[in-house]
């Protein structure tokens, strides 16, 4: 079921953020008997990183990723720990000549 849920996850934040990196984790085994794990609804971690986010605060960040989930949040996530990141532009950056010299 779970495995559904992410596959889900992953569609709409891709649709909505376009990420370069999307990282979903189902961290519901370790809240078994949890009350927001009895109903049924799941926890999870996301790692999204994203040139949609350039400019935003952490919050509206945040608020970027529940919009995408949209009724995901009240149907099937209990909880959501997020990292949202912008990308980093020296990460694509390589210039040869420089590993040459060191």
């Amino acid at each position: 079921m779970n495995a559904e849920r992410i596959e889900r996850m992953r569609a709409k934040l891709t649709e909505a953020l376009a990420p370069t990196t999307l990282d979903i984790i189902d961290d519901s085994h370790k809240h078994v008997g949890h009350a927001g794990a009895r109903d049924g609804r799941g926890h999870f971690t996301v790692h999204v990183t994203s040139s949609a986010f350039a400019g935003l605060s952490l919050l509206a960040r945040h608020r970027a990723i529940y919009a995408a989930l949209g009724g995901m949040m009240d149907t099937d996530i209990h909880a959501l720990a997020i990292k949202a990141d912008v990308p980093d532009p020296m990460s694509e950056c390589w210039i040869p000549f420089l590993w040459e010299r060191l």
